[in-house]
């Protein structure tokens, strides 16, 4: 009788993934590559419905992946060492979730094995983001979506 093997994600802290495990976790919904606002007062982030230029709109993926912070040089690269402060990601993130040692959602594709069940589920912004070069900078309060932490 073969035993039960747990996914990789409940078996090894996120100090120990390799790359591929590491990138494996992204779930696609493209949240984190939102513009967002901080609270100068309280140090609230909020999102907004505007998209990184490099975010396609549909897909929710970077259209320039590998090259991402020549184009955008403050682009933050998300990494295990920072896990603790992962806390202006949004609730869903996957790698937010495991990082507070929760499970991945029934909707993430190492889960379920569909990709686009995240945007089925409408956990990403697919289809509803607007470019970034399409709002002035003193308008984007008025296209905020949701509040982190």
């Amino acid at each position: 009788m073969a035993a039960k093997v747990e996914p990789f994600w409940r078996r090894k802290p996120l100090t120990e993934l390799d790359a591929s495990e590491w990138e494996s976790l992204c779930d696609g919904c493209g949240l984190c590559c939102l513009q967002k606002l901080e609270d100068e007062e309280d140090g609230s982030v909020y999102y907004t419905r505007i998209a990184c230029k490099l975010l396609d709109l549909e897909s929710c993926r970077c259209t320039d992946y590998p090259n991402r912070r020549a184009s955008v040089p403050d682009c933050i690269q998300l990494t295990a060492a920072d896990a603790a402060q992962f806390k202006w990601l949004p609730p869903t993130c996957s790698y937010r979730l495991v990082a507070e040692g929760k499970d991945l959602p029934l909707w993430h594709h190492l889960v379920c094995g569909d990709p686009d069940a995240v945007h089925a589920e409408r956990i990403s912004q697919a289809g509803r983001m607007i470019a970034e070069g399409s709002v002035a900078d003193e308008d984007w309060e008025d296209h905020l979506i949701f509040r982190a932490g």
